[in-house]
C-alpha cells in the first residue's frame, strides 16, 4: 500500500513544536482525525498509548513511528509532522526525534500497518530523503518527495502505469461515477465524461462506482495534481480524499447529458473548494439542494436495498416453479423440500430489505452514527405494519435525529467525545426512533397502507388498467431516473404487500424502451447513424434483461422523438399486463423468470403487443437521416 494513498493534504503538519512525548501523540492524533481515519479519536491515542507502553516507537535517526491496529480506526491512515527542533521521545538512540509518521490500521485490516512500517523504514533509511522532508516549504512538496522516492524505491509498483498520467505527471480533470444500481448510468456517464475528453484534448480519468465496487479509483498522487474534480453521482461516495481541491458536485444523469458543460466548467475552474473538515454534514450539503438531496439519500437506501429485493425476490419465485401446488394448496412454495429450502432462504433475504433500506437513507443523511438507528426503525416499520411506507419514514427520521442529537452532544465536554459513537449516539437515537415509529408511524402508516390494500383489491379492471399504464409509463419517462425508480421502488414494494400484478407492469415498461429502439434500428435502418445501428442491437439482450437504461443514449440524442415513443409503447405494455391479470413474485429478471410470470403467454404478448408500437411511432416521428 503506496505512502502517498495513505497520508492526505490535511494530515500533514510542517514545523510543528511539540514540547513533550504525549503532546507530540496529541497532534498527531489530532491529524489523523483531520483525514477522517477514525471512528473514536479517544479509543485509538488509547491503542498509541498502549503500544508505547510496550516499548517506544522512536526508532533513531531522528525518527518516530507512532501506530496502533484498533477497532477506533476506521479506514487505514497515516498522519505526518516534522518537529524541527526536535522532541524528546524516548529514542532508542536518545536523540530528539523530528520526523513522525503515525499509522492508523482498523482491527480488522490485515496486516497493512506492518506492510507500511516496512515501507516506512525502508525510505527513512535515506538521509538524503530525511533532510528533503525537513526542509520541505509547503505540503505539496512534501507529498512529492514521498512520491518520488516511492517511485524510486519500489518501481516495479509504478511499470503498468498509463503513460498519460507518466508523462503529464497526472491529469486535467479527475471524475467520480455513480448510480443507485451501478449498472448502466455509473458507466455511460463514465464514457461520456472520457469521449467528450478525448474530443475537447482533456486528459481525464474516471473513477467508477459500479455494482461490483469501485474501479479505475483515483490515487493520491492525480487527485493531487488534478485541476478539479467532477462528482456525478445519485449516491453517496468518499468525498473526504477531495479536501481542499475545486469539485462540482452533480447528477450522474448531467454526465451524461452535459458532459461538455462540465469539463468546460472543470477547466476554467469553475467550482467551489470542498472542504472535509465538518464531516458528513458537509458532504450532506455538496451532494446538492432541496429535492435532489432526498433523492441521493433514498437511492443510497435502494441501491443497498437492491441485491436482497432481487436475490431473495428471484429465490421465492423459483420456489413456486418448482413446487407442486396440488400437494397442499395454502402451503404452495414450500410443499416439497427443494422449494421449500428455496422459499426459505428467499424470505430470510427479503426480511433484509426494510432494514437495510432505512439503515442506509440513515446514514447517508446523518453518517455511520445513524445506520443502526435507521436499521432498528426499519426493523420495527416491518415488524409493526406499516411496511414499505413506515421503513422510508423510519430511515429519514433516523437520519436527521442523529443530526440533531451531534448538535446537541456537541455542547458535552470534550473528555466525553469517544463515547459519543459508541454509547450516546446508539442508545439515545435507537430509544427515540423506537418511540416514534411504534407510537407514531406504525399506527398512520399501518392505517393508510390497509386503506392502500383494499383500495387496490376493490379496484376495477378499468382502474388497475389505468394504474398498470401508468406505472409502465413512468419506467420510460426518464429510464433509469427519479421517475422511473419511482415506479420501481412502488413495485418492489407491492411484493412485499402481496400485490404481484404491479411489478409485472413495472418490469414490463422497462423491458420496452430498448426493444422498441433495437427494433427500430434494425427494420427502420435510415432513421439511425451507422454507430446508432451498431448500438441498437445490444438493445436486445438490454430489453429482455430488463436494463431501461440502454435506451438513454438514444433518448439524450432526440429526447422529443424517442420519449413520447418509449412511453407510448411502455404504457400500452403495462395496461395490457393489467388487462391479462399478469403477475410477477420476483422483482428483476426480464424473460430470465417468465417461467415464473404468472399468465406469461399473455405477458408475452402484451411485451410484443408494446415494442412493435414503440418501433413504429419511432419510425413515423423521427425523420430519415440525409446521407
Amino acid at each position: 500500500m503506496k505512502i502517498t494513498e495513505l497520508l492526505s493534504k490535511n494530515s500533514i503538519l510542517l514545523g510543528a513544536a511539540p514540547k513533550s512525548k504525549e503532546e507530540a501523540i496529541d497532534t498527531l492524533v489530532d491529524l489523523m482525525e483531520k483525514g477522517d481515519k477514525l471512528n473514536d479519536r479517544e479509543g485509538y491515542k488509547k491503542g498509541v498509548l498502549e503500544r508505547e507502553a510496550s516499548g517506544t516507537t522512536g526508532i533513531g535517526e531522528g525518527i518516530a513511528i507512532p501506530h496502533a491496529k484498533v477497532a477506533a480506526v476506521k479506514n487505514p491512515g497515516l498522519s505526518s509532522m516534522t518537529v524541527p527542533e526536535g522532541v524528546d521521545y524516548e529514542s532508542l538512540d536518545g536523540e530528539p526525534s523530528k520526523l513522525f509518521f503515525m499509522i492508523a490500521a482498523p482491527a480488522e485490516g490485515g496486516d497493512v500497518h506492518i506492510e507500511v512500517l516496512q515501507r516506512l523504514s525502508m525510505l527513512l533509511m535515506n538521509e538524503n530523503f530525511r533532510n528533503d522532508l525537513l526542509n520541505a516549504k509547503d505540503v505539496d512538496t512534501y507529498l512529492d518527495i514521498i512520491d518520488k522516492a516511492e517511485r524510486e524505491k519500489f518501481a516495479e509498483e509504478y511499470a503498468d502505469e498509463k503513460p498519460a498520467s507518466q508523462s503529464t505527471g497526472g491529469y486535467d480533470v479527475l471524475a467520480v461515477t455513480a448510480c443507485p444500481t451501478g449498472i448502466a448510468h455509473t458507466f455511460m456517464a463514465a464514457e461520456n465524461l472520457a469521449t467528450k475528453g478525448k474530443e475537447k484534448g482533456i486528459s481525464i480519468k474516471v473513477e467508477t462506482n459500479g455494482s461490483g465496487g469501485a474501479k479505475n479509483v483515483l490515487t493520491a498522487e492525480e487527485i493531487k495534481n488534478a485541476k478539479c474534480i467532477i462528482v456525478a453521482a445519485d449516491k453517496k461516495v468518499e468525498m473526504t480524499r477531495f479536501n481542499g481541491k475545486k469539485v462540482i458536485v452533480t447528477k450522474v444523469a448531467d454526465g451524461i447529458h452535459k458532459a461538455d458543460e462540465l469539463l468546460d466548467r472543470a477547466m476554467a475552474g469553475d467550482a467551489p473548494i470542498f472542504h472535509a473538515e465538518s464531516g458528513a454534514e458537509e458532504q450532506t450539503q455538496q451532494k446538492g439542494k432541496g429535492l435532489h438531496t432526498v433523492y441521493v439519500d433514498l437511492m443510497n437506501g435502494v441501491s443497498n436495498m437492491l441485491p436482497f429485493v432481487i436475490g431473495g425476490g428471484i429465490l421465492i419465485a423459483l420456489a413456486f416453479l418448482f413446487d407442486n401446488y396440488e400437494i397442499n394448496p395454502a402451503n404452495f412454495g414450500s410443499n416439497t423440500p427443494f422449494a421449500a429450502f428455496l422459499k426459505q432462504v428467499g424470505d430470510s433475504a427479503f426480511a433484509f430489505m426494510l432494514p437495510v433500506l432505512a439503515g442506509f437513507i440513515a446514514s447517508s443523511i446523518g453518517d455511520r452514527p445513524a445506520l443502526a438507528v435507521g436499521f432498528v426503525g426499519g426493523f420495527l416499520a416491518k415488524e409493526g405494519g406499516s411496511g414499505f411506507l413506515g421503513a422510508l419514514a423510519a430511515g429519514f427520521i433516523a437520519g436527521y435525529l442523529i443530526l440533531s442529537l451531534k448538535k446537541v452532544f456537541d455542547k458535552l465536554p470534550q473528555s466525553l467525545e469517544g463515547i459519543k459513537p459508541v454509547l450516546l449516539y446508539p442508545l439515545c437515537g435507537i430509544l427515540l426512533i423506537g418511540v416514534i415509529i411504534i407510537f407514531i408511524i406504525n399506527p398512520i402508516v399501518g392505517a393508510i397502507n390497509t386503506a392502500l390494500f383494499n383500495g387496490l383489491n376493490s379496484m376495477g379492471s378499468s382502474s388497475k388498467i389505468l394504474l398498470g399504464i401508468i406505472l409502465a409509463g413512468m419506467m420510460s419517462i426518464d429510464m433509469g431516473g427519479p421517475i422511473n425508480k419511482a415506479a420501481y421502488v412502488f413495485g418492489t414494494a407491492s411484493i412485499t404487500e402481496g400485490n404481484y400484478e404491479m411489478m409485472a407492469a413495472v418490469m414490463i415498461g422497462g423491458m420496452v424502451p430498448p426493444l422498441a429502439i433495437a427494433l427500430a434500428t434494425t427494420f427502420f435502418k435510415n432513421r439511425f447513424t451507422e454507430a446508432e445501428r451498431k448500438s441498437g442491437v445490444v438493445n436486445y439482450i438490454m430489453g429482455l434483461s430488463f436494463i431501461t437504461e440502454g435506451a438513454i443514449p438514444f433518448a439524450a440524442s432526440d429526447p422529443i422523438h424517442v420519449i413520447p415513443a418509449c412511453a407510448i409503447g411502455a404504457a400500452i405494455s403495462g395496461g395490457l399486463s393489467m388487462f391479462f391479470n399478469c403477475t410477477l413474485m420476483a422483482p428483476h429478471g426480464g424473460l430470465f423468470v417468465l417461467p415464473v410470470i404468472g399468465n406469461s403467454i399473455m405477458y408475452l404478448l402484451a411485451l410484443i403487443i408494446g415494442s412493435v408500437v414503440g418501433t413504429l411511432l419511432l419510425a413515423v416521428l423521427k425523420k430519415p437521416i440525409q446521407n
